[in-house]
């Protein structure tokens, strides 16, 4: 009778450290993967701020110079600008296939990324030695 209490106390404390490990493993992974969208999010507007910089500046360069042709530094800006409000209503109307799919696919894979399975299987290896270095000392 007393091997079976000690056996089951032996099984509640493996399952205890087993849900811990498990819970630990989930709270990693969740982390790892916040981490890494908003790593990449981060970068994203960064670039895309640089570039919007770039833009600006380059807009303004052609708007002069059309201007400069045209005698008339105004007509420049609005050809320019007119230019911009016709993009700017063919994305609207496609923003769905342009961007609201592309961004939701990059965050699902992103969330989703497998885990490395030899990775974890060498985690449970060191755990499960650990234990029986525990179980061979009482």
């Amino acid at each position: 009778m007393e091997t079976f209490a000690k056996n089951k106390d032996l099984l509640f404390d493996k399952v205890e450290k087993y849900t811990n490990t498990s819970i630990d493993l989930i709270k990693l992974n969740a982390v790892e993967k916040s981490a890494d969208v908003l790593s990449t999010l981060t970068s994203s507007i960064v670039v895309f701020i640089i570039f919007a910089m770039f833009t600006l500046f380059v807009n303004i360069g052609v708007g002069l110079f059309i201007g400069k042709l045209l005698n008339d530094y105004y007509l420049g800006f609005l050809i320019v600008s007119t230019f911009y409000l016709i993009v700017g209503i063919l994305v609207h109307y496609n923003r769905q296939k342009l961007m609201k799919t592309p961004l939701s696919n990059m965050i699902i894979i992103k969330l989703l990324n497998k885990i490395d399975l030899d990775e974890v299987l060498e985690n449970n290896k060191y755990s499960n030695h650990e234990s029986a270095d525990s179980n061979s000392k009482t």
